[in-house]
């Protein structure tokens, strides 16, 4: 009989061992990619050349935050150049939504006021009211710009967009995936990357940068967002940057007879054209239906509690009463269009906006809500920890809405309105300083790091390492019904992935490439969602703890921040909700 000695072999080790022999074979079990293994390139790495590029500002990201960013940091008299991944109004989330959320003053029965404290309500006070009012003041001024530019007469939105970006000759730069950002004694100078489409690796020298790159997930079957893996919240962490809201999660639906329709079910099918929304502050909790089903099992009947009885489970997330209802959202569609969700179907039971046959959340396993994750602002002009760093949308921790999502569109029109301010911002603050050289020596590492899955002789396929990720926490009692002891017994899991499996990511070629840098920024975000998911004792909006299913008015009238500190390891904070960040470390 074997023996396990803690001399010869430590629990963390054999938990390591254990937990790769497992996932390894399960995962050869269901006919998946292949573990460790050995790596063939199929390109020349010592062939891979440098493209350098200077701009004012540098733009990454080409939503709707990017295009707003990018315009406006233009029309403040800034040199712009716009870096994606992706395509222009291509990539992301903005393509799929459809409905935009535009607040005219001289029509609304709330006043603005009246809308922060509503929102405010319904967020259980985890919203920063700055960021709730700035969306309620700028939306339609933002809205008839898009309106200018043909926004709302396509459901595909390169065309409009490309209409600012050239006529102000704005150059973009398509299909390249920035991987590093680089600073100096704390200031932004630049920031690498890789063509996806060429042997190339691009270098950018620049005095300021937006970070428009949006959420991320763990790439979950049954929604669109494969492309957004944390890039930019990853980046900014490893340079010092603090980051937020990781401990809540999007809860958006799947359907069971169609699994991929159930992001479009929600924003509109992806053929409609966009449209504007009506004011209707509720409260989109998401998690309750996963609570009913951990409770209860499935299937759970999507629909108001009174439709069927038996799928309600005593207790789970708090709902405020004002909140609690069985109808549709009041108000409809100003455009006349597709609201940014559909009606609800009386007929068959369907609650408000949700999908016909819809299963428990989960098909968006690993996003945040809406603008509550992200880089965390020092001011009202996006500004984040780094000097010269600025983030907007998806990519900034503003809690517009705090960690939950309370006013359909808000989503597009707060990336616009942030994407217009942080822009701005970056240009103005770009006039007052000088470029900063990126010496040799520094980017002959960067690129060493880049291109290090290509030149590894041996090790894990990025697929398959995703896979073990999805894995370990994707289940409903991981992400979204949590205690300390899954929470703690995923960690083990995923830092030991950290430990062991992320330096040796392998890559083929430019696109697997891609794949092994985004497996990389997911692991570290899922490290992070179940560091703060076990601080927040408590359960509050999108948050649920099973072993503190109540909220701690006492001790969580706080954000969580995540920073690495000088020895590199994950630190975190709390910030008091309505202020501002320490810029000292804690």
């Amino acid at each position: 009989m074997n023996e396990i000695n803690d001399e010869k072999i430590s629990r963390r080790k054999f938990l390591g061992l254990s937990s790769s022999a497992i996932a390894m074979m399960s995962l050869a079990g269901l006919g998946f990619s292949k573990g460790y293994a050995k790596n063939e390139p199929t390109i020349a790495v010592q062939d891979i050349l440098n493209k350098e590029y200077e701009t004012d500002v540098l733009v990454i990201g080409s939503g709707m935050a990017g295009l707003f960013a990018s315009v406006k940091a233009h029309d403040a008299g800034a040199r712009v150049m716009m870096v994606s991944k992706g395509r222009l109004g291509s990539s992301g989330q903005t393509p799929f939504a459809k409905g935009i959320f535009s607040y005219d003053e001289s029509e609304e029965k709330l006043s603005m006021d009246e809308f922060v404290a509503k929102v405010s309500r319904s967020a259980l006070g985890t919203n920063n009211p700055v960021f709730t009012k700035q969306l309620v003041k700028n939306s339609y001024a933002r809205v008839e710009e898009l309106r200018q530019w043909g926004f709302f007469d396509s459901p595909l939105y390169n065309v409009s967009f490309s209409k600012p970006m050239n006529e102000r000759n704005i150059p973009l730069i398509e299909r390249v995936m920035i991987t590093n950002l680089i600073e100096e004694n704390g200031h932004i100078i630049g920031a690498a990357g890789f063509s996806v489409d060429e042997d190339k690796v691009i270098i950018f020298k620049a005095k300021t940068i937006v970070l428009c790159t949006g959420a991320g997930g763990f790439k979950p079957n049954g929604f669109p967002i494969g492309d957004l893996t944390h890039d930019g919240t990853i980046m900014a962490y490893e340079i010092g940057a603090k980051v937020t809201g990781k401990e809540w999660n999007d809860g958006h639906p799947g359907s069971e007879k169609n699994p991929a329709a159930s992001f479009d079910n929600w924003h509109g099918m992806f053929e409609q054209k966009p449209s504007t929304t009506s004011v209707d502050i509720h409260h989109d909790l998401g998690v309750d239906l996963n609570y009913t089903a951990y409770i209860k099992g499935g299937p759970v009947q999507m629909g108001p509690p009174s439709k069927d009885s038996s799928t309600v489970a005593m207790g789970g997330p708090f709902v405020p009463e004002e909140f609690k209802r069985s109808g549709p959202p009041p108000g409809g569609n100003k455009e006349g269009g597709p609201e940014g969700r559909p009606p609800r179907d009386e007929k068959e039971g369907a609650g408000p906006g949700m999908p016909q046959g819809a299963a428990v959340g989960g098909s968006s396993a690993g996003l945040s809500i809406h603008k509550s994750e992200g880089l965390v602002p020092i001011n009202d002009k996006c500004e984040s920890t780094i000097k010269g760093l600025y983030a907007a949308g998806d990519a900034l921790g503003s809690y517009m809405s705090g960690g939950i999502y309370t006013q359909i569109g808000s989503s597009l029109a707060g990336s616009a309105v942030q994407g217009a301010i942080a822009g701005e911002a970056a240009a103005n603050y770009s006039k007052e300083i000088e470029f900063t050289d990126i010496s040799t020596q520094k980017v002959e590492a960067i690129k060493t790091e880049i291109l290090a899955p290509l030149k590894r002789e041996s090790g894990f396929s990025p697929a398959w390492v995703t896979q073990t990720l999805q894995g370990i926490m994707i289940p409903n009692f991981v992400l979204y019904i949590k205690k300390e002891s899954l929470l703690k017994g995923a960690l083990a899991y995923i830092e030991e992935l950290k430990d062991q499996n992320m330096p040796l990511l392998i890559a083929s070629d430019m696109h697997e490439l891609r794949l092994a840098h985004e497996t990389k920024n997911m692991i570290i975000s899922a490290q992070m969602k179940l560091e703060a998911s076990l601080m927040r004792k408590e359960s509050r909006c999108s948050h649920f703890r099973l072993d503190y299913p109540n909220m701690d008015e006492k001790n969580w009238q706080a954000w969580i921040n995540i920073y690495k500190d000088e020895d590199g390891q994950m630190k975190l904070e709390k910030q008091a909700f309505g202020t501002w960040p320490s810029l000292k470390r804690a």
